[in-house]
Protein backbone atom coordinates (compact mmCIF):
# COMPACT_ATOMS: atom_id res chain seq x y z
CA UNK A 1 0.00 0.00 0.00
CA UNK A 2 2.97 2.17 0.43
CA UNK A 3 4.11 1.71 -2.57
CA UNK A 4 0.67 2.24 -4.21
CA UNK A 5 0.61 5.65 -2.29
CA UNK A 6 3.70 6.96 -3.62
CA UNK A 7 2.89 6.46 -7.53
CA UNK A 8 -0.63 8.47 -6.39
CA UNK A 9 -2.92 6.21 -5.61
CA UNK A 10 -5.39 6.68 -3.23
CA UNK A 11 -8.13 4.18 -3.79
CA UNK A 12 -8.88 1.08 -5.34
CA UNK A 13 -10.41 -2.17 -6.48
CA UNK A 14 -8.29 -5.67 -6.75
CA UNK A 15 -9.61 -8.51 -8.38
CA UNK A 16 -8.11 -11.67 -6.82
CA UNK A 17 -7.49 -14.47 -10.22
CA UNK A 18 -6.99 -18.03 -9.18
CA UNK A 19 -6.72 -20.30 -12.21
CA UNK A 20 -7.02 -23.90 -12.57
CA UNK A 21 -3.05 -24.39 -12.32
CA UNK A 22 -2.48 -22.84 -9.30
CA UNK A 23 -1.53 -19.73 -10.54
CA UNK A 24 -2.70 -16.68 -8.63
CA UNK A 25 -2.65 -13.22 -9.76
CA UNK A 26 -4.39 -9.96 -9.29
CA UNK A 27 -5.77 -6.99 -11.16
CA UNK A 28 -5.89 -3.84 -9.74
CA UNK A 29 -8.29 -0.66 -10.40
CA UNK A 30 -6.99 2.34 -8.98
CA UNK A 31 -7.60 6.29 -8.84
CA UNK A 32 -5.42 9.36 -7.72
CA UNK A 33 -8.70 10.66 -5.77
CA UNK A 34 -11.34 9.42 -4.14
CA UNK A 35 -14.34 9.69 -6.16
CA UNK A 36 -17.70 8.76 -5.74
CA UNK A 37 -18.12 8.03 -9.60
CA UNK A 38 -15.17 5.63 -9.26
CA UNK A 39 -17.38 3.81 -6.73
CA UNK A 40 -20.43 4.11 -8.60
CA UNK A 41 -18.81 2.65 -11.56
CA UNK A 42 -16.94 -0.31 -9.87
CA UNK A 43 -20.29 -1.28 -8.04
CA UNK A 44 -21.92 -1.27 -11.36
CA UNK A 45 -19.38 -2.97 -13.52
CA UNK A 46 -17.73 -5.51 -10.91
CA UNK A 47 -19.22 -8.12 -12.78
CA UNK A 48 -17.43 -7.34 -16.15
CA UNK A 49 -14.36 -5.96 -14.45
CA UNK A 50 -14.40 -9.13 -13.07
CA UNK A 51 -14.35 -10.74 -16.15
CA UNK A 52 -12.20 -8.77 -18.04
CA UNK A 53 -9.86 -9.58 -15.01
CA UNK A 54 -10.27 -13.35 -15.58
CA UNK A 55 -9.72 -13.00 -19.56
CA UNK A 56 -6.79 -10.83 -19.75
CA UNK A 57 -5.06 -13.30 -16.94
CA UNK A 58 -5.87 -15.80 -19.53
CA UNK A 59 -4.17 -14.43 -22.78
CA UNK A 60 -1.31 -13.27 -20.22
CA UNK A 61 -0.47 -16.71 -19.44
CA UNK A 62 -0.41 -17.50 -23.07
CA UNK A 63 1.52 -15.19 -24.17
CA UNK A 64 4.14 -15.89 -21.32
CA UNK A 65 4.15 -19.71 -21.43
CA UNK A 66 6.87 -21.35 -23.88
CA UNK A 67 4.93 -23.07 -26.05
CA UNK A 68 2.57 -22.92 -29.07
CA UNK A 69 -1.25 -24.13 -28.96
CA UNK A 70 -2.50 -25.76 -32.27
CA UNK A 71 -6.25 -27.05 -32.15
CA UNK A 72 -5.96 -27.02 -28.32
CA UNK A 73 -3.17 -28.85 -27.96
CA UNK A 74 -0.08 -27.29 -26.44
CA UNK A 75 3.02 -28.10 -27.84
CA UNK A 76 6.35 -27.31 -25.43
CA UNK A 77 8.99 -25.14 -27.05
CA UNK A 78 11.48 -28.44 -27.31
CA UNK A 79 8.50 -30.10 -29.11
CA UNK A 80 8.45 -27.43 -31.61
CA UNK A 81 12.37 -26.73 -31.92
CA UNK A 82 12.56 -30.67 -32.42
CA UNK A 83 9.31 -30.96 -35.11
CA UNK A 84 10.73 -27.32 -36.72
CA UNK A 85 14.63 -29.43 -37.77
CA UNK A 86 13.06 -32.64 -38.70
CA UNK A 87 10.97 -30.71 -41.31
CA UNK A 88 13.79 -29.36 -42.88
CA UNK A 89 14.96 -32.78 -43.00
CA UNK A 90 17.13 -33.38 -39.78
CA UNK A 91 17.93 -36.71 -38.59
CA UNK A 92 16.93 -37.44 -34.73
CA UNK A 93 20.82 -37.21 -34.06
CA UNK A 94 21.52 -33.95 -36.46
CA UNK A 95 18.77 -32.35 -34.20
CA UNK A 96 20.45 -33.38 -31.03
CA UNK A 97 23.74 -31.58 -32.12
CA UNK A 98 22.10 -28.69 -33.34
CA UNK A 99 20.46 -27.97 -29.60
CA UNK A 100 22.87 -29.81 -27.47
CA UNK A 101 20.68 -32.56 -26.77
CA UNK A 102 21.36 -36.13 -27.40
CA UNK A 103 19.93 -37.94 -29.64
CA UNK A 104 17.11 -40.17 -27.83
CA UNK A 105 15.79 -36.84 -26.17
CA UNK A 106 15.29 -34.90 -29.86
CA UNK A 107 13.59 -38.08 -30.84
CA UNK A 108 11.55 -37.87 -28.27
CA UNK A 109 10.23 -34.33 -28.39
CA UNK A 110 9.71 -34.83 -32.33
CA UNK A 111 7.56 -37.74 -31.42
CA UNK A 112 5.94 -36.80 -28.79
CA UNK A 113 4.37 -33.45 -31.02
CA UNK A 114 3.64 -35.84 -33.51
CA UNK A 115 1.85 -38.13 -31.20
CA UNK A 116 -0.08 -35.01 -29.95
CA UNK A 117 -0.95 -33.54 -32.80
CA UNK A 118 -2.49 -36.92 -34.01
CA UNK A 119 -0.52 -37.41 -37.50
CA UNK A 120 0.89 -40.05 -38.80
CA UNK A 121 4.07 -38.52 -39.84
CA UNK A 122 6.44 -36.12 -38.85
CA UNK A 123 5.74 -34.43 -42.06
CA UNK A 124 2.55 -33.92 -41.47
CA UNK A 125 2.72 -33.15 -37.82
CA UNK A 126 5.69 -30.16 -39.55
CA UNK A 127 2.65 -29.29 -42.47
CA UNK A 128 -0.05 -28.84 -39.34
CA UNK A 129 3.23 -26.39 -37.10
CA UNK A 130 3.62 -24.79 -40.17
CA UNK A 131 -0.18 -24.44 -40.91
CA UNK A 132 -0.73 -23.06 -37.79
CA UNK A 133 -1.33 -19.15 -37.00
CA UNK A 134 1.30 -17.06 -36.01
CA UNK A 135 -1.73 -15.67 -33.11
CA UNK A 136 -1.18 -19.45 -31.72
CA UNK A 137 2.02 -18.66 -30.80
CA UNK A 138 1.91 -17.66 -26.94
Amino acid sequence: MDAATQFGIHCGFTIPIHDSGGLFAALTFASDERQPLFFRVIDRYERALELIAIFFHFHACRKLSDGRIIDGIVLSRREIECLKWAARGKTAWEIGRILGISRRTAAYHRDNARKKLGAPTTIQAAVRLALSRPSDVT
